[in-house]
Formats: structure tokens, sequence, C-alpha cells
């Protein structure tokens, strides 16, 4: 059965998956939740795909009613989270009563928090995926009033022993400080800094106010380019870290355009691009030298916790006879699809 869910209170919220994989071969940014891990653990322990849709809410407090029982998740930066006025935990299935108020406030440390229905909500696709994308002017952005269809409802749900909440799942949580440590792996043109390239990772900067989805601006003492030679525009991977000017460095991340012309000097690993999705204006951060096979295998590693959360979570729900949720592509209009 769909429900209805209502916004009170928006924030800065927008609807969003992983990203679009095919936005790159057509010139679009790939987009999608810029904390990749913590979107995925939201949505698998709502019992969804790793990639259905979800809400991604930046900084600011938030509020929804539900006409229906739902089963969520809330994952990313702590926050005080509380359903129908009572406290509940992040990084574990909460079940909402229809009627109840969902409340996200006071988020520290981190920037990002994720909010997964079971079932996930509906939301217009652009090249298969619903990410929004600034630079076309697509996406589902939350204004108060905005009514999102939720596609499957879910009774309360209860430990059968005690009468606790859901059994805890034992992923281990993200710690965001105000100091991040972030690995990258060198990059194609970190021979134009010579010597200077060495800054990089002597050095500690101050992330921006300026920083937004496509790319950080990180403040601090800067390498140098030995070259003065011009670049053609070429192909820059997301965590591309720039040196357009003497005034800061920029580490491009899930909004980027797919080419530039700035060399390379590093490129932050995956795991590391989702640390940075976390900081705020006036974080620290100093960079580490990593290589690519280290970076694989973390990569590698923190797939394997997600996957291992994955048969926890099935073995949970079905032990307490919770069927296969409606997929949230069901009633997702398509845009060149």
């Amino acid at each position: 059965m769909n429900s209805t869910l209502t916004i009170l209170q928006p924030g800065n919220s927008v609807v969003t998956d992983l990203g679009r994989v095919r936005g790159p071969q057509y010139g679009l940014p790939v987009n999608g939740a810029l904390d990749q891990f913590s979107a995925r653990a939201a949505n698998i322990l709502a019992g969804n795909d790793d990639n259905a849709a979800l809400i991604e809410i930046t900084a600011l407090d938030f509020r929804l009613q539900t006409d229906a029982d739902l089963l969520v998740s809330v994952t990313g930066a702590a926050v005080t989270l509380t359903v129908g006025g009572r406290e509940c935990q992040q990084w574990e299935p909460v079940s909402v009563r229809a009627g109840e108020i969902l409340a996200i406030r006071g988020m520290t440390g981190g920037l990002r928090t994720y909010l997964a229905i079971r079932g996930s909500v509906s939301a217009p696709l652009l090249l298969g995926s619903c990410a929004p994308d600034t630079v076309v002017g697509f996406g589902l952005r939350l204004l108060e009033g905005t009514r999102l269809t939720a596609l499957t409802s879910t009774g309360p749900i209860r430990q059968p022993y005690f009468d606790l909440p859901l059994f805890r799942l034992g992923l281990e949580r993200p710690q965001f400080g105000t100091e991040l440590v972030v690995e990258v792996t060198d990059g194609p043109d970190i021979e134009e800094f010579g010597g200077s390239a060495e800054l990089l990772f002597n050095s500690s900067y101050t992330i921006s106010a300026r920083s937004n989805h496509i790319g950080l601006r990180l403040g601090g003492e800067l390498p140098e380019r030995m070259s003065s030679t011009e670049l053609l525009s070429r192909g820059v991977p997301v965590g591309a870290i720039e040196v357009p000017s003497r005034d800061e460095l920029l580490v491009l991340h899930r909004g980027r355009g797919v080419t530039a012309g700035y060399p390379v000097l590093a490129v932050v690993t995956s795991q590391s691009l989702d640390l940075l999705a976390q900081a705020r204006p006036g974080h620290t951060v100093t960079f580490r030298k990593t290589s690519v096979a280290a970076a694989t295998a973390a990569h590698r590693a923190s797939m394997h916790r997600l996957e291992s959360l994955r048969r926890a979570v099935a073995t949970v729900f079905g032990l307490l006879g919770i069927g296969e949720p409606a997929h949230w592509t069901d009633l997702a209009p398509a845009i060149g699809s």
C-alpha cells in the first residue's frame, strides 16, 4: 500500500540515489549522494536496494509526517532523531506509525544525513537516476508542503523478546571529526609540481565556505606547478585534486564537470571522498599518500562490511516476516531512459 509523506520542515534536502552512472558519456556529472557509504547503509537498513531513492539532508533541521506506518533508517552525520517525540537510534531500522512526525535536528560533526524509507519514494528519473543536477536544472528539491509517495507501508516492528527495539545489527559507524585525514593516490600530473608536490602531505588545509557538491575548496600552502604550458581539456575523475589558482586547492566531488584543463596533482580515494562529504567549512584536512592497491583493498573491505550488514538485515527481516518492498522505480517517471 502506498503512503504519503508530507514535508513539514525541509531544511536543505533533496531526493537522490547513488548517482547517474550513464551521465558522463553524455557530458553530465555523476552526482548522487556525496557520502556513498552512509547512503548505501541507510537503504540496506531499510531493506532496499543500495541504489533506491532516499533523502539527503544537509546541515539543517528536517521534519516530515506520514499518513501510514513506515520503516525507516537514518545514517550519516550525528543528529537527534525523534519519532512521535520519542528519541530513536541512528544506523538502525526504526518504525514510524501513521500520523507521527519524524524529526531530524541538531546535526553535529558531519554535514549530511541520509533518510531511507523502506520501499523508497517516487521521484523522476534522468538517464536512470533521480540524482539532482544543478547544471541542467533537474532534480527533486524538497520544500515545505512537498508530498512524497512512499511505495510500501510497514506495520510497527518490535523485537519478539522483551519488547525491545529492532535488533542492533552490528555495523561499525563512521566517525566524523573536525580534523580529517584524507587518503590520496598520485595524480597523472604530479611530476609537473616537482618537489613542491610534497607540500600536499606536509601541510594542513582548511575547508572554505565556498565548497559545495561540485568541489571542495581548501586554503593553505599550495604546491606550485613547474611548467607553464597549456593543458588541453580532458576527462577528470571524481576526487581529482587541482591547483587552479594561487589561493586554494580544489577537490572535485560528484557534481564536477567531466572535463577540465588544470593539472591533476592527486586523486582522493573513494572512502576519503565519503569523509570529505561530511566536512564543514573551517574543518582542517591533511592528506596522506596511499597506493592504488591499498585504496582498492580498503574499498573492498568497506563493501564487505555492507554485504555483511545486508545479510544480517535479511535474516532479521525474514524472522520478523517482513517481505520484499515494492521497487522504487515502479512509480518513477523516466526522462531520457
